[in-house]
């Protein structure tokens, strides 16, 4: 088994990881944990696409180690905006998860003051 298919399995596994946890998990930043992993797994993909693509003779293309190197870079940036908006969330709604009916309160738990 050469490099590049064994990279191309991993790629293949962590975006089918990811896809499990977008689906089946209903918090926030699991969620946001699971997108990432989705990311991960398509850019080990392309590089793995790009050096099969290298071994088979043709000349080492600099282009998608370039847009590897700036989807990185720009999950980087949505990654750090969508924990932003997670904390924003949480201290609105006092929860994470994205269940669009609220816990029930119990008449013990006092209401926070806005």
């Amino acid at each position: 088994m050469s490099d590049a298919t064994l990279f191309g399995l991993c790629g293949a596994a962590l975006v089918g990881l990811g896809l499990y946890g977008l689906i089946c998990h209903p918090g926030a930043l699991r969620k946001l944990l699971a997108f990432n992993l989705v990311g991960s797994g398509v850019f080990l993909l392309f590089g793995a696409v790009a050096r099969r693509g290298a071994a088979s003779g043709f000349g080492g293309d600099p282009v998608p180690q370039a847009l590897v190197i700036t989807g990185l870079v720009v999950a980087f940036a949505a990654t750090a905006l969508a924990v932003a908006l997670v904390v924003r969330l949480a201290q609105a709604a006092g929860r994470t998860d994205l269940d669009p009916e609220p816990p029930a309160r119990s008449e013990a738990t006092p209401e926070r003051p806005s």
